[in-house]
């Protein structure tokens, strides 16, 4: 039995978002690759061998899990992972319409509501979730984080607007996009559905001995999923734009590039978005009395720590000072969210 610690379970998801938040740095280094071949190479290690890796090495006897898991089960979540996968190519088509961030607030907003409160809705939980001790404290927290990633919008368009010239070419489109960002945060809450879809995988992985390392073994079906419909879209790039070479020899351009420094930098960007999930499950099996709110915790602390890595990367260093003081602001009600939820969810620890 798995003993729960819900301050434990907070640090290891701070942890998990920490590394989905770095995990677009490595890209800067990546060059004369198309966006295609970058996204499908580090789709191959986040999503397909790393997931596979990780539950080989820490689920016990995962031939006899994987004979004995329910069929069911296994294709929901891997159904799921499709859906969820869609969403992610959504997010960065409506990226083009507009931009980075209004399309996060939209997304991971929409995205940290549903996946928090549907599941408990779909099990008939949610009303017995929030009359325990605590309960207050954690919707006051998902509150508090939608406001803390509104205002996180509002700034980085703020900054949008400020840093484009005038002679740029765009193609904002305010409705195309706020249609695409909201299919995004639609089905990127879905991946939480695939977890819990997988959830019975988990439950045998658990009778082999898995522990805290249950969920692992959902990783192959859910993340599987994601990485078929994210190949598929990339395929469609490469046959319409002839790119598919790039992955054997590099195309001339005016850029000093390295073929291994790009395979190395996309794969490093793999490996710290996996970081994300693997430190996702052994947070989430730890929160005890709401385990439901890891979606919201991750979800939150994924907006807090992106924001911050920008500023520390001084993407925010030419806008102008209101803009600055709206993103001091939105971090700060972002700090007060994860503090409201970790709150919430050590008083029903405590009361369990």
């Amino acid at each position: 039995m798995i003993t729960a610690n819900p301050l434990l379970g907070t640090f290891l998801h701070a942890i998990g978002a920490l590394s989905s938040s770095a995990c677009y740095a490595p890209q800067k280094k990546v060059n004369r690759w198309s966006w295609q071949t970058y996204w499908i190479t580090q789709a191959a290690f986040c999503w397909f061998l790393l997931p596979i890796l990780g539950a080989v090495l820490t689920i016990p006897n995962i031939i006899e899990v994987l004979s004995e898991a329910p069929r069911g089960a296994m294709l929901a979540s891997y159904l799921l992972g499709m859906a969820y996968g869609i969403g992610g190519t959504a997010f960065n088509i409506s990226i083009r319409y507009i931009g980075f961030s209004l399309t996060y607030a939209i997304a991971v907003g929409l995205s940290s509501v549903l996946g928090t409160l549907i599941p408990p809705l779909v099990r008939g939980t949610l009303v017995q979730s929030f009359s325990k001790e605590g309960s207050g404290w954690v919707m006051t927290g998902i509150v508090i984080g939608i406001v803390g990633i509104a205002l996180c919008g509002v700034a980085g368009r703020l900054k949008e607007m400020y840093l484009q010239t005038k002679d740029e070419k765009t193609e904002f489109s305010m409705f195309k996009g706020l249609m695409l960002s909201l299919l995004a945060g639609v089905l990127s809450a879905v991946y939480g559905f695939a977890l819990e879809a997988g959830e019975p995988i988990a439950d045998v992985a658990s009778a082999h001995g898995a522990g805290v390392w249950r969920g692992n073994i959902v990783y192959i079906f859910a993340n599987t999923g994601a990485f078929v419909t994210t190949a598929i879209y990339c395929m469609f790039l490469h046959i319409k734009h002839k790119t598919l070479g790039e992955l054997i020899e590099l195309p001339a351009g005016p850029e000093k590039a390295s073929l291994p420094l790009n395979f190395g930098m996309a794969a490093l960007t793999g490996v710290l978005w996996y970081g994300q999930f693997f430190f996702y499950n052994l947070g989430h099996v730890r929160m005890g009395e709401y385990k439901f709110t890891s979606w919201a915790i991750h979800m939150i602390m994924l907006v807090l720590f992106s924001n911050a890595v920008a500023i520390l990367f001084r993407e925010w260093k030419d806008c102008r000072r209101s803009t600055k003081s709206t993103i001091g602001v939105a971090l700060a009600v972002l700090v007060l969210a994860v503090l409201a939820l970790t709150y919430g969810n050590y008083l029903g620890g405590q009361r369990a």
